[in-house]
């Protein structure tokens, strides 16, 4: 009798929202003005950069957690942890000495707090 061999699959990624691609279109669109940025396509995001460094990832073809959320990354300080937890639409989490944060996006006026995370999260470059 054969032995079942656990198999162990990725979860699905999940599909963004065409609501989601337009917003993260039009930050994209705002950010790529800034002094130094370039954008690449980074495994169906598109990721920002400052200095050849990685500050913010954008939905492309697949999504974040939370799928209508973009992500950044940012130092980790008391006082930037602090402003995050007081904003139920920022989640983040460590990845060695930084956090990467999320920002939900639910609506088109979320655009303007999303991008004040990511300008922040430039300026910290």
């Amino acid at each position: 009798m054969k032995k079942a061999i656990a198999r162990f699959s990725r979860p699905r990624p999940q599909r963004v929202p065409e609501e989601m691609k337009a917003w993260a279109a039009a930050l994209a669109g705002e950010m790529t003005t800034w002094p130094g940025v370039q954008s690449r396509v980074f495994f169906g995001f598109s990721a920002l950069y400052r200095k050849n460094r990685i500050f913010a990832l954008l939905p492309r073809t697949r999504a974040l957690e939370p799928s209508n959320s973009v992500g950044f990354k940012l130092k980790s300080t008391r006082q930037i942890v602090a402003q995050a937890r007081t904003d139920s639409r920022v989640g983040y989490t460590q990845m060695q000495k930084a956090r990467w944060f999320t920002f939900a996006v639910s609506a088109e006026a979320d655009l303007r707090d999303a991008l004040k995370w990511l300008q922040r999260a430039y300026e910290a470059m």
